[in-house]
């Protein structure tokens, strides 16, 4: 698959972030190696996003919030909410951009979580479903149809943000030697599987000519 980017085209670049390198409070194996891979990608791209992950502090989250352990999980009105190490909080050097991403081309930055009362896994709405960002307006007022998605992680950022740029219409691709995952043996798969059948289209950096 051959593809050439047009001004129609966007990369949005998801959480690559100190607190998901391999040494992070949430790491990734793959956290440092996909860095350079999305530094190469984003050079085909006239227009980039990044997304952050921007915690309160005490988020409800964050299983040190209610007194339980990283990967428990609480029912909220929003529905089943996994419970994480605190990660990504405001101000903080775990939530900085990774050292070795360099897109100066980025236009914008999409924050998330920095309510501490919804999760916001997804950069177009939080996890109530309600409160949404902008994210797909600002998409649509610069006439972008094709969203290309990199980053942290496929079995929940990214993956969230994909099926939402799905449900918005948008013709939507993961990158997949450009992300990283949570528990690849497992999870990943899974999120593979779904986003596959809801429209996803799973391409390669060398797919980029």
């Amino acid at each position: 698959m051959g593809i050439t980017t047009n001004p129609t085209d966007i990369l949005i670049i998801v959480d690559l972030q100190n607190d998901y390198r391999p040494d992070g409070a949430l790491p990734t194996a793959d956290g440092d190696r996909i860095v350079p891979v999305v530094n190469a990608v984003a050079r085909h791209f006239e227009n980039i996003v990044l997304t952050q992950g921007w915690h309160a502090p005490g988020h409800m989250s964050f299983a040190s919030t209610h007194g339980k352990q990283p990967m428990e999980t609480i029912e909220t009105p929003h529905g089943t909410q996994v419970l994480w190490p605190d990660h990504a909080v405001q101000g903080t050097r775990g939530a900085e951009f990774h050292p070795d991403l360099d897109v100066p081309n980025a236009q914008l930055i999409v924050r998330k979580g920095y309510s501490r009362d919804v999760d916001g896994s997804s950069a177009f709405r939080m996890t109530d479903r309600s409160v949404r960002t902008g994210l797909s307006g600002y998409l649509r007022e610069r006439e972008i149809r094709h969203v290309f998605i990199a980053g942290c992680t496929i079995d929940h950022c990214v993956g969230g943000l994909a099926i939402d740029a799905i449900a918005d219409g948008f013709e939507t691709y993961i990158i997949d030697d450009a992300t990283a995952s949570i528990d690849p043996a497992g999870s990943a798969l899974e999120a593979w599987n779904t986003l596959e059948a809801a429209g996803v289209t799973r391409v390669s950096s060398a797919d980029f000519g």
